[in-house]
């Protein structure tokens, strides 16, 4: 009976429990479907999803680089494919060094710099259609563009091709157009953004429409607009060419400073910035509409400011804080929610600054998609960082190197001004290819002109080439008897030429003396260095010399002195 009992227990027992899992069953079932579909079903494919970031081996690193400490917001770092500029810190004035880019390892302590600012250089950019020049803007008030040697600095440079005078406040950004020669922005602390013909020297259109300081700049594809982020929170969108603001709103409400980019031709812009709560996030914007963002998100609670770097090409953003040791990355897409995160680069070294080479510079074998070069804050070191995606062939992919912004204009500043727009010329990145993609406008292809005015030289030149040639039937003896005048003028023209270059010497400053040196001497590759320190040697001669003759002459004096004193002893005896 106990048994009995015993088993029909365990059998209400188990039908209870069974009961229990069919309801729990039916309630699960029961659950009602969300309302919103998600974007995605898993994983999202993506061929970026997998991007990593690889630092270089020392080896391959640049050392002993005296980074400067000044704590503006700005890079302090610019990467063509032949150079690597980079600010550095000095007692007085301000400084950069240039090296090739193969000059890796330790940096002299001696080595030759970029010396012509006369206070703290804030920002450098290198031009985008001429590897050899680079423009620096400073503390001075001033923007000065630089030509670099092709195999670096054998000295110091202090004399300048071009210098843009017209802000009454320190410049503190620069940026070159992306498809016009010779054409570059400033934004000052005196609330003005200039736009400068440098071929000129003389400022196309002054955009005033900013109450208080900028904090960034960035351009759209084609160079048709400009958008600016500025102290009075807002983010402003503006025809640099007429200065009308076509649209703005308020940006990030944080007290600290946004910063802004143009995510290629999709008209929208991402911004960087603070909330309200001293939170760092981004927000999307479209860029006819800044009344509400497209979307927001919170990054972290860091306080280093949050610069953007997107690559057109593969529509890849980095985002990289002034103080971090990590680099995030994001992929760009046409629809909601506009932004996707891919993954992020680790380290436990902070960065004071990043620059970034063109998409030309890059290794294609390696699958490098971007490199930056990571300033360090504790080291003066500047390390290469490539941005690698892991694919098991070396050949050349298609998918991730589509043609890309050719180092050639595609207007010019007068084109530009008049109010042309044009895409950038693109090239391919397949090495040894030799296939163009068609020129958006009827010109010639040409290589990249120097900036500095050499229209008058052209001007003389075409007229020489002009004139009809004459011949010269007059005796050899009057022909020789010219030839000996003319050598006679020659030598008068040398003398006024070093009488004019000595005025040069005393104000280095003035580039109009360095053209009428070049003009006047009818030499058109003077090298004004060689000839410089010629002269200043022969000036400490002249010197010395002058030493000597007046010691010479008080010695006479003393001498004149002795006799009379004797004449006079004489008499008195």
């Amino acid at each position: 009976m106990i048994c009995e009992r015993e088993v029909s227990v365990k059998e209400i027992v188990f039908s209870q429990k069974s009961e229990k899992v069919i309801n729990s069953i039916v309630d699960v079932r029961s659950c009602y479907k969300p309302a919103n579909r998600l974007w995605f079903k898993g994983v999202r494919s993506s061929k970026f999803r997998h991007v990593y970031g690889e630092p270089a081996k020392r080896e391959k690193c640049y050392e002993n680089v005296k980074i400067t400490k000044n704590a503006h917001d700005s890079q302090f770092c610019a990467v063509n494919p032949k150079f690597l500029a980079v600010v550095t810190e000095v007692a007085g004035g301000g400084a950069f060094v240039v090296l090739p880019l193969d000059h890796t390892g330790r940096l002299d302590y001696n080595a030759y710099r970029v010396t012509g600012h006369k206070g703290p250089v804030l920002d450098i950019k290198w031009n985008p259609f001429d590897d050899n020049v680079i423009a620096s803007c400073s503390d001075d008030c001033t923007v000065k563009l630089w030509r670099i040697p092709d195999g670096g600095l054998s000295y110091h440079l202090t004399n300048w091709i071009v210098e843009l005078v017209g802000h009454k406040r320190r410049v503190a950004y620069i940026e070159w157009h992306p498809t016009v020669e010779n054409v570059l922005f400033s934004a000052s602390f005196d609330h003005l953004v200039i736009v400068w013909n440098v071929e000129k020297g003389e400022a196309l259109n002054v955009l005033d429409c900013h109450p208080d300081v900028i904090y960034c700049m960035s351009l759209n594809r084609d160079g048709s607009l400009l958008a600016t982020t500025c102290k009075d929170k807002k983010l402003r969108v503006i025809e640099p060419r007429t200065g009308i603001v076509k649209s703005e709103g308020v940006c990030h409400l944080g007290s600290k400073a946004s910063k802004v980019v143009f995510l290629g031709s999709t008209d929208r812009l991402l911004s960087t910035g603070f909330s309200r709560h001293s939170d760092r996030q981004y927000a999307i914007w479209d860029q006819n509409d800044l009344s509400t963002p497209l979307t927001t998100d919170t990054i972290d609670s860091s306080s280093g400011v949050v610069f953007p770097f997107f690559d057109p090409d593969t529509n890849i953003l980095f985002l990289a804080g002034k103080g971090d040791g990590n680099i995030r990355y994001y992929e760009i897409v046409p629809d909601p929610p506009y932004i996707h995160y891919l993954s992020q680069f680790l380290s436990g070294n902070p960065q004071r600054g990043l620059g970034f080479m063109p998409k030309r510079g890059l290794n294609t074998s390696q699958c490098e998609v971007f490199r930056f070069y990571k300033l360090h804050t504790i080291r003066d070191l500047c390390e290469p960082i490539s941005m690698i995606v892991p694919r098991k062939s070396d050949q050349f992919h298609d998918d991730l190197y589509p043609d890309t912004a050719a180092p050639q204009p595609s207007l010019s500043a007068q084109e530009w001004a008049s109010g042309r727009n044009a895409a950038p010329i693109l090239m391919p990145m397949k090495a040894g290819s030799q296939t163009q993609v068609p020129i958006q406008r009827p010109r010639v292809n040409k290589q990249p002109q120097p900036v500095v005015a050499s229209m008058e030289n052209n001007k003389r030149k075409m007229a020489f080439l002009q004139t009809e040639t004459i011949p010269d039937y007059r005796p050899k003896d009057q022909i020789m008897e010219k030839s000996q005048k003319t050598t006679t003028n020659q030598n008068t023209k040398f003398q006024q030429l070093q009488e004019k270059f000595q005025g040069f010497v005393n104000n280095k400053s003035s580039t109009e003396e360095l053209h009428y040196i070049k003009n006047y001497s009818n030499v058109d590759n003077i090298n004004v260095e060689e000839l410089k320190r010629a002269y200043l040697r022969q000036m400490e001669e002249i010197r010395l010399l002058k030493k000597q003759l007046s010691n010479s002459e008080m010695k006479v004096k003393e001498l004149e002195e002795q006799i009379k004193r004797l004449q006079g002893h004489q008499i008195h005896s």
